[in-house]
């Protein structure tokens, strides 16, 4: 499968970082072919300027300065997310990914009288995400009812093929975790993601 990876993190030491590089084993070890967006590494400008927003529902014209990134999008079958939640959803930076890459007409159909958003990358067939939290388990689920999770694989791979897989892969608590829960959790994304298939 081509696999399209979609990181960030700023710091090039931090657990996110073996995160990263696990998820990317895992998925090499299964075979797939793979391209990673390091979204920190490009220096992607998150931001939607007056102008991108005034032309976002142009087609063509609402690609500009994304162009490479669409085309990762239209190359892929499979796309893994790997970030930390921060305030129980994606960094700023992934954010503003979502908002400036996944335009009309490219990425979706935008809805017409009583016609609902329509699909555009049916090829993507799988949609994941690989996170830490600092927020417990049953905090993220009962009470915050795991935003950052819905935005990914609800809200974008509803936009993929009809049949879309999805899997998370979260490590909460992460500022008490252990060491060996740390190595555990490394151990897991990578097992989890070599059995993509």
């Amino acid at each position: 499968m081509r696999i399209l990876v979609v990181a960030c993190h700023p710091l090039e030491d931090s657990f996110h970082h073996a995160v990263r590089e696990r998820t990317l084993a895992g998925l090499s070890r299964a075979g797939h072919e793979i391209r990673l967006i390091d979204l920190y590494a490009e220096g992607f400008d998150p931001v939607l300027s007056a102008e991108q927003r005034r032309h976002y529902h142009d087609a063509g014209v609402n690609e500009q300065g994304v162009e490479a990134h669409l085309e990762a999008l239209r190359w892929c079958e499979g796309l893994v997310f790997v970030y930390p939640t921060w305030w129980y959803g994606q960094p700023a930076i992934l954010k503003g990914w979502l908002d400036r890459v996944w335009v009309p007409h490219a990425t979706f159909a935008m809805p017409s009288g009583n016609k609902p958003i329509g699909r555009v990358l049916t090829q993507i067939r799988l949609v994941a995400a690989v996170s830490t939290l600092g927020a417990p388990w049953w905090w993220w689920e009962l009470v915050m009812f795991a935003p950052g999770r819905r935005v990914l694989l609800t809200g974008i791979a509803v936009l993929c093929h009809p049949r879309c897989r999805k899997l998370w892969v979260a490590l909460h608590r992460i500022d008490t975790a252990t060491q060996p829960q740390r190595e555990a959790f490394l151990a897991r994304v990578e097992q989890r993601m070599a059995s993509i298939k």
